[in-house]
């Protein structure tokens, strides 16, 4: 390595960020607030490491939560790089990370080449199948423990150990060695096991842990507020005594409690390591300075780690405004009637534009009077394109033939499309292959399972058996293409679409999604610079499909989406719905109208998170009654509502001519009058 530099020129940061990206010299926490050019901090010290000669980019680790942050960050990095060579640089999620590990240290693993690795659909799918008969508890709730338990790092024995009375927790400890060794048998990993597998190996493994602190010289995480304990543990095996490291996080947006997300990493960093440096990101960027002093009033009332507070030296902006709606309906048609003015006053894109809510059910219906007044909407949280029947189809073929073991992919494909194989013959495959310990494509081949299965049957099973077994073959030598395009024509599922589908367009269609998928395979293999293994090319594709974000290309549409689902992203004009008790904070952070202390604070983070999506307008609204389950129930406006600056809001009849959603109360004339006078914009 080339000796440091101090010469090199960091452009557009303010003081704390350029001292963040300046420190070297130990652990460093930087508190990025929302807006505040936390990706800058990141993306210019990776940069400036390399340039100044402190690490080669081979020597650099950066890890964040989705494949859109790790793209958004290679890129930005390529432009301040201005094309110098980064072989080696390592910019991906925390599971692409593990998966590397894996791949590297496979002897050790305990897995074979071409593990599979199972998505969240797999996982519920073999929870159910183990469950059979399992009372007290549904197949959903269980594997959901079961991955709360890994994200924890608690083993099955140390599970059954803590179950006491609960039910739940009673019936997925039964499952959850069971679940463990299923996967073993299929070669097989599921979601959390690409974080929790490597934490094993380089736990056990002393030169293991050594090796790859030697190759990851400088670490960098996003997002550390989301991280679980699983993943503090990664780092700090990764950071080892040297603690070359830097985190970028914010408490006040950690909301993923429900998925295993610890805030408390924050406050462990400060006494693992001592001589932990923080450094304060609060200067915002994004947003008015009104916006700012109804985020920071409203955070204020939790309790913090580290204090800080977001300013800004924008515009004061407007007003924040408050809608009171009769009911969901009419809540629904004063926004919408709100935004339309809004656009038609300052002529702005739909794509300016989102709407929040709490629950996804909430979308349905903002989604029916935009549809009725013709307005263009993008509905986050739709199917995405790994979910499609056809991309699962495929998906799974790759799989097997990447791993013939994989049990999973095996049931998903084996009649699909038909092959005269029927339930009733993969019941007896299955109990067959348990009571020999072989995977269902091993059973195939057994002699004895002719005591079991007419010939008919078994003939069936060993062509698509024997089939597949040249298939994998041949991926071990062919070029992938050509390994696709005899998937693709020895299944005829082009043929078994047109069959099965209700017209030839949405066949085409369908299909189109298939090509889709093996050309990103092929392209992702163009990408190497050596040829990569069939193997490794499915396991990175089945990475991007569980952890990549909703397509980009939104055009010009009104956002609808979670408060969740918006972490991370900005407009102009936010609304905010559903503020009632109940939704926003949830039900399930009450009890008996006492606080759950930690899930109302959580509520209160995912209000802030809301809060701060916005830039320069932003409107509440909330409903006196509303359905639920059918029922119409008395509602309550929320109490974040009240913690909220009054000088800073409008609620209802006091309406300003410069404020969004002013206007006539009568939100069905409004609509009307509107859509008039924007037949012609």
């Amino acid at each position: 390595m080339h000796a440091a530099s101090t010469d090199v020129t960091l452009v557009g940061l303010n003081p704390p960020q350029r001292e963040a990206v300046h420190h070297t010299d130990g652990p460093l926490l930087v508190l990025a607030g929302a807006g505040s050019g936390k990706t800058a901090v990141i993306t210019q010290k990776i940069s400036w490491l390399i340039r100044a000669g402190h690490c080669t980019p081979s020597e650099i680790a950066a890890v964040t939560f989705t494949n859109k942050a790790a793209r958004e960050m290679k890129a930005r990095v390529a432009t301040l790089l201005h094309g110098e060579d980064t072989r080696g640089l390592s910019i991906s999620t925390f599971h692409t990370l593990g998966l590397n590990i894996l791949r590297h240290e496979l002897a050790l693993s305990g897995f074979k080449a071409g593990f599979s690795i199972h998505d969240s659909e797999d996982g519920l799918n073999l929870v159910r199948e183990l469950a059979r008969g399992v009372r007290g508890a549904a197949p959903e709730a269980m594997h959901w423990q079961i991955s709360q338990w890994k994200s924890a790092l608690i083993s099955p024995e140390h599970a059954a150990a803590q179950v006491a009375e609960d039910t739940l927790r009673l019936a997925a400890a039964g499952v959850y060695p069971q679940y463990q060794r299923a996967l073993r048998a299929c070669n097989a990993l599921d979601f959390d096991d690409l974080i929790n597998e490597p934490i094993r190996l380089l736990r056990e493994h002393a030169d293991v842990r050594f090796r790859w602190q030697r190759r990851i010289r400088y670490l960098l995480v996003d997002e550390y507020q989301d991280t679980n304990l699983a993943q503090y543990e990664l780092v700090r095996l990764l950071a080892g005594e040297r603690a070359a490291f830097t985190v970028v996080g914010d408490d006040d947006q950690s909301v993923y409690a429900w998925r295993g997300a610890r805030p408390e990493n924050l406050r462990s960093l400060a006494s693992d390591y001592p001589n932990l440096k923080v450094i304060k990101l609060e200067q915002n960027y994004r947003c008015s300075a009104r916006i700012l002093r109804l985020a920071n009033q409203l955070i204020a009332a939790n309790p913090h780690v580290f204090e800080k507070r977001l300013w800004s030296d924008l515009e004061t902006g407007e007003p924040a405004r408050v809608l009171s709606c009769r009911d969901d309906e009419h809540e629904a048609e004063r926004v919408v009637s709100a935004l339309m003015q809004h656009r038609f006053q300052h002529r702005g894109a739909y794509r300016d534009y989102a709407i929040l809510y709490r629950g996804n059910h909430q979308a349905r219906v903002f989604e029916r009077v935009l549809r009725e007044q013709r307005i263009p909407y993008y509905l986050s949280g739709g199917l995405s394109f790994f979910e499609r029947t056809e991309v699962r189809d495929v998906m799974a073929y790759l799989r097997l033939i990447a791993n013939p073991d994989d049990d999973s992919a095996f049931l998903r494909v084996v009649n699909t499309p038909r092959r005269e194989i029927g339930s009733a013959t993969l019941e007896k495959l299955a109990s067959y292959a348990q009571t020999r310990d072989q995977s269902l494509y091993a059973a195939c081949f057994e002699l004895g399972l002719a005591q079991h299965l007419g010939d008919r049957s078994i003939a069936a099973l060993r062509r698509f058996a024997v089939w597949l077994g040249d298939l994998h073959e041949r991926a071990q030598q062919d070029e992938v293409s050509a390994v696709l395009t005899s998937l693709l024509t020895d299944t005829a599922y082009d043929a078994w679409l047109k069959e099965t589908c209700d017209s030839v367009q949405v066949a085409e269609r369908r299909m189109q999604n298939v090509l889709e998928l093996t050309g990103w395979m092929t392209r992702l293999a163009r990408q190497e610079q050596e040829p990569p293994a069939f193997a490794e090319l499915v396991a990175k594709l089945s990475l991007i499909g569980m952890l990549d974000d909703e397509e980009e290309d939104r055009s010009d549409q009104v956002s609808l989406m979670t408060l969740h689902a918006a972490k991370g992203l900005e407009f102009p004009y936010v609304f905010i719905v559903g503020m009632e008790e109940g939704l926003l904070p949830h039900r399930s952070s009450l009890s008996e109208n006492v606080a759950d202390v930690a899930g109302l604070e959580e509520e209160r983070r995912l209000t802030y998170v809301g809060i701060t999506r916005a830039k320069c307008a932003l409107t509440f609204s909330y409903a006196l009654q509303r359905k639920r389950y059918g029922e119409v129930v008395e509602c309550a406006p929320s109490r974040f509502l009240s913690e909220l600056p009054e000088a800073d809001l409008v609620w209802d009849g006091q309406q300003s001519a410069a404020t969004p959603g002013a206007g006539p109360v009568c939100a069905d004339d409004h609509l009307r009058h509107l859509r008039h006078l924007l037949g012609n914009s």
